[in-house]
């Protein structure tokens, strides 16, 4: 047996408990008749391979039974005229490597397989898998030698780039899409992108996450920026927003960009900016020795969590007297941006835990930076939107994700019902 059979051995008798379960059996099971048949388990010839070419090879037969009215060895019903006229090789690809199938005939020329349609030499699955590993960031070369090497199957990059190309149409339908008339709040954030246009260079990448009504979290929108001015290339992506449908924003959180404030109101005149708070303590803290991040971090949650502006304005002053004179760029930081950081105390403890921070957003970046380091860079805008795209359509299981439902939604929703008024009630 070889080493990859028995990590799947071990994997099989390690999942089983003491009750086990019908996924473990039958895979205990192909493991012993693997052993005694003296075959490996996975690879070329391999019992897996086996065991997909007669499911395959079935289900094309009770398709076309179904197709006829009746099955194999079975009289035609009366007056039919249409029979089996024998069958067509194939081969297919499938995630467990290259499948040889005998796909049947009708006389009439009429049947059209659905589990391995005409013309298709590769299932569903085997498509996805090379759709998932690139939205793992792998290029097409090492998807390439990654299908050889774990499925013994050979596929061109040609044949992997088609395969991702797909993805455009669906990435266009996602960026063009209508969107909800009120959202009563908006996250936005950028991350910076390697990609190369004509020379390789940072980019940015500009993400909205809107939360809407119900309190579901979603990615309205991601564009590639130049690396010019960022409040102006803002207005320009939250003004597609409205043009998708977006009238109005009640509270958008984002970070102390110089001139963005401007730009958001400018495009929802009513709406409240409120400055990231997690943005404003991480700034401050770049300007701090390591050894001070602690008791600076704590003293500044006692500012940013007063229950009123008059009590952080006095909190943030005895602030300023235990550190302004060691650290006065914080202080002149933080009386810039009072303005935008102010807003959210005037809320009840429901909004302010939605709109404080755009942690949301960067829990995204997280796994946006992930895909996209080990390529290094990206041949042009659309490689880089296709592989960002396909990490936010893939929730990861049992992990906290971009998309999804708000905790504490309800609460949240009748606070801001109270302080918007209409603007939350009348839609």
């Amino acid at each position: 047996m070889s080493e990859v059979d028995r990590k799947a051995e071990d994997s099989a008798a390690d999942r089983a408990g003491p009750a086990g379960g019908l996924d473990v059996r039958i895979a205990q099971e192909l493991i012993e008749r693997a052993r005694a048949e003296g075959v490996s388990l996975v690879g070329q010839g391999g019992l897996l391979q086996q065991v997909t070419r007669t499911v395959l090879q079935a289900a094309l037969e009770a398709e076309m039974g179904d197709h006829l009215g009746y099955e194999r060895g079975e009289a035609p019903p009366p007056g039919s005229g249409n029979h089996r006229n024998g069958s067509s090789a194939k081969t297919v690809r499938t995630e467990v490597g290259d499948v040889r199938l005998d796909v049947p005939r009708d006389r009439h020329g009429t049947f059209e397989p659905k589990i391995v349609p005409k013309h298709a030499r590769r299932v569903e699955g085997f498509d996805e898998a090379i759709i998932s590993l690139y939205a793992k960031g792998l290029t097409t070369g090492e998807i390439q030698a990654h299908l050889a090497e774990i499925y013994d199957v050979e596929v061109s990059r040609d044949l992997v780039s088609r395969v991702t190309d797909r993805v455009s149409e669906e990435l266009a339908a996602w960026q063009s899409r209508p969107l909800d008339r009120v959202y009563p709040v908006v996250l936005i954030d950028a991350i910076h992108v390697k990609i190369r246009d004509g020379q390789v260079a940072n980019r940015p990448v500009y993400i909205a996450v809107g939360v809407n009504l119900a309190g579901e979290r979603d990615v309205l929108g991601m564009w590639v920026g130049t690396g010019g001015e960022g409040a102006k290339h803002w207005m320009t992506c939250l003004a597609e927003l409205r043009n998708r449908g977006v009238e109005d924003v009640c509270i958008l959180a984002c970070d102390g960009l110089k001139g963005l404030p401007e730009s958001v109101t400018e495009i929802w005149p009513q709406a409240t900016v409120q400055l990231c708070v997690v943005h404003l303590v991480r700034a401050s803290l770049r300007y701090a020795s390591k050894a001070h991040w602690g008791p600076i971090t704590k003293a500044l949650r006692i500012v940013y969590t007063a229950p009123t502006v008059e009590a952080a304005e006095a909190r943030f002053a005895e602030f300023e007297a235990d550190w302004g004179q060691r650290y006065p760029v914080i202080i002149k930081l933080w009386r810039t941006s009072w303005e935008q950081f102010t807003p959210f105390l005037a809320f009840p403890p429901e909004i302010r835990r939605v709109v404080y921070t755009t942690n949301a957003i960067e829990s995204l970046n997280a796994r946006f930076r992930q895909a996209t380091r080990r390529r290094g860079h990206f041949p042009n805008e659309q490689a880089t939107l296709k592989v960002l795209y396909l990490v936010i359509r893939t929730p990861r299981q049992n992990r906290a994700n971009v998309t999804g439902k708000t905790t504490g939604w309800r609460k949240a929703l009748n606070s801001l019902a109270l302080y918007y008024g209409e603007r939350i009630t009348g839609n």
